[in-house]
């Protein structure tokens, strides 16, 4: 890694009054929305109906890392609600479907895969959320506990936590709209749906951890992604809380 190249990134794309362009947008060619696996088996969620009755004042106070977890599943329920609440679908205006977590442009450059550890019902494995049906959809069967922890520079609690979720962006979705300042706004993005995920984690009684400390390609590769055009950017597990604790 060049030591100076973050450095580089944050001058080379800043905004500076009187540099602005605009060149307007080419419809034609605007990335897809959503990303989908349609030859992939599908996994019914059901709606996301579980009710927080924790005030936001009280989840707030609660939140922190949790990095040790109990040996029980998550329901799948549960799993359902976390989600929506971090990327699902909110609210459709004028026929465009916005998300619990604000986007830059609305462009919404964020995939959800999931590595499922314990979770009652769904099988271990690798998954990617289809966001615009509510399920997931099944890419590869199997116990990945041992590999996403290493991808995670070795950090076990991916492979004790119910739930991995792993999220990339493809990027073309914002740089079609903002060139190469889109890579501040899919960071921001990110991060807007993991503090979603955090909180919503809170409100079930769940521990969430978020994770920045990963081998980039080796979780790609996990995911079967490229690395290039889509890429992971950050993660998060979440589990039962130790009663120990």
């Amino acid at each position: 890694m060049d030591k100076n190249s973050g450095d580089r990134f944050h001058q080379s794309t800043k905004y500076r009054r009187n540099q602005l362009t605009g060149n307007g947008l080419d419809w034609d060619n605007r990335p897809e929305v959503y990303k989908e696996f349609p030859h992939c088996k599908r996994i019914n969620l059901g709606h996301p109906t579980v009710k927080v009755s924790k005030s936001l004042d009280t989840i707030l106070q609660k939140r922190r890392s949790i990095r040790i977890f109990s040996n029980d599943p998550i329901g799948k329920q549960n799993l359902s609600y976390l989600l929506w609440a971090s990327t699902g679908i909110q609210r459709k205006e004028n026929e465009y479907e916005f998300r619990t977590a604000p986007s830059a442009g609305a462009l919404y450059p964020i995939e959800t895969y999931l590595v499922v550890n314990n979770v009652e019902n769904v099988d271990r494995g690798i998954y990617h959320y289809s966001i615009k049906e509510h399920y997931l959809e099944e890419l590869k069967l199997g116990d990945f506990r041992n590999e996403i922890s290493k991808a995670a520079l070795g950090q076990s609690m991916c492979a004790d936590a119910a739930v991995v979720f792993i999220w990339t962006a493809i990027f073309n979705r914002s740089k079609w709209k903002y060139d190469q300042r889109a890579y501040r706004y899919i960071y921001l993005d990110a991060g807007h749906i993991a503090q979603n995920l955090a909180l919503a984690s809170i409100g079930l009684d769940l521990g969430s951890c978020q994770i920045a400390a990963l081998f980039d390609d080796e979780v790609n590769e996990i995911i079967n992604v490229d690395g290039i055009k889509e890429s992971t950017v950050y993660m998060s597990v979440v589990g039962n809380l130790n009663k120990e604790e």
